[in-house]
């Protein structure tokens, strides 16, 4: 049996489809947002719900089980759920460790994000799967979690856990309204006309979640592996999704100066309104940030494995976007 944290968030949602539709026994996991509308109905699959912070429940879902993918974690750039974020992504982690140790999983893939890498802020820097992480102001408090979180499989793994990392970059894809790339597509929806010249690692779901299943099947461990359809800006991504959605796409330079308005004007709104914001310190800092990610080793070591032109992954989005923004 197949055990899926997360199995109701963004990626989770993917990779329990393509896990159902390979005829796999899954124990789909989730915490604050039970499964809604087809993916109850799939072959194979067992929802259970459970608090991975707390240890008991841990024991329960993994009991039985024999391969992990743990995907559940707080992906929030929002200031008011950092100290929740630092403590639940590493400590959700070390729980799952501990007791695929204790259990004796066969294996485990981790899902943490280029963003565990850190970034250096040298725009002229390729950054690899041997980057160390740095303090950086360039850094995010998601990216730190993921960092945390990440040394917890690494401490596994070194007491015996066979494991493996993905770390991928930003996940586009089909979600349900409130993931990040949804809320990216509804921002490019509104035809919101600034663009900022930063750049960042982009990936399709469906990208992540074959590597994710052709790792877990293969006998590489130990290892962590970055997965990147490439280093787009974010200029160039909005356009991609502006032309998919038929709408204009963004044509004024947002210069640090601006973004630093926008994400202090966001704030205020936020506090006073009670919204989360989507622009804020972090947010705006990032796009104004070059970040560059070397994607060679994942396909030095699967050859036959290709990427989804990121171009058909925000198409595929755009459909996807459209039909449910209208409902």
């Amino acid at each position: 049996m197949v055990l899926v944290t997360g199995a109701s968030g963004f990626l989770g949602r993917q990779l329990v489809r393509y896990l159902s539709a390979q005829g796999a026994i899954v124990r789909a996991l989730y915490h604050k947002h039970p499964p809604t509308g087809d993916i109850t109905s799939l072959q194979g699959i067992e929802w259970l719900k459970c608090d991975l912070l707390d240890i008991f429940d841990v024991e329960e879902a993994l009991t039985g089980t024999t391969d992990i993918y743990h995907c559940a974690a707080i992906v929030s750039f929002n200031p008011r759920l950092r100290d929740e974020m630092l403590h639940f992504n590493p400590e959700s982690t070390a729980n799952v460790v501990n007791q695929a140790l204790v259990q004796g999983i066969r294996k485990m893939v981790y899902v943490s994000s280029v963003a565990a890498l850190g970034r250096p802020g040298d725009a002229k820097k390729e950054i690899t799967e041997e980057e160390e992480w740095g303090e950086s102001e360039y850094n995010s408090a998601y990216g730190l979690s993921k960092y945390l979180a990440e040394m917890e499989v690494w401490r596994g793994i070194g007491e015996g856990l066979n494991a493996v990392i993905v770390n991928p970059g930003i996940i586009l894809g089909a979600g349900n309204g409130h993931d990040l790339s949804a809320q990216l597509m509804k921002v490019v929806y509104k035809e919101f006309p600034f663009y900022t010249k930063g750049v960042n690692s982009w990936v399709g779901a469906d990208d992540v979640v074959k590597a994710m299943v052709m790792l877990m099947v293969s006998d590489v461990a130990a290892e962590r592996f970055i997965v990147s359809a490439g280093n787009f800006s974010y200029r160039e991504i909005f356009t991609l999704m502006a032309n998919a959605l038929n709408k204009k796409p963004p044509r004024y330079y947002a210069n640090p100066l601006i973004t630093g308005l926008a994400w202090r004007l966001s704030s205020l709104m936020n506090s006073l309104l009670g919204t989360n914001a989507l622009i804020t310190k972090e947010t705006a800092g990032n796009a104004n940030s070059f970040s560059f990610y070397n994607n060679r080793k994942l396909a030095d070591a699967f050859p036959g494995f290709s990427y989804i032109p990121i171009g058909l992954s925000i198409e595929q989005m755009a459909r996807s976007f459209t039909i449910s923004y209208k409902k």
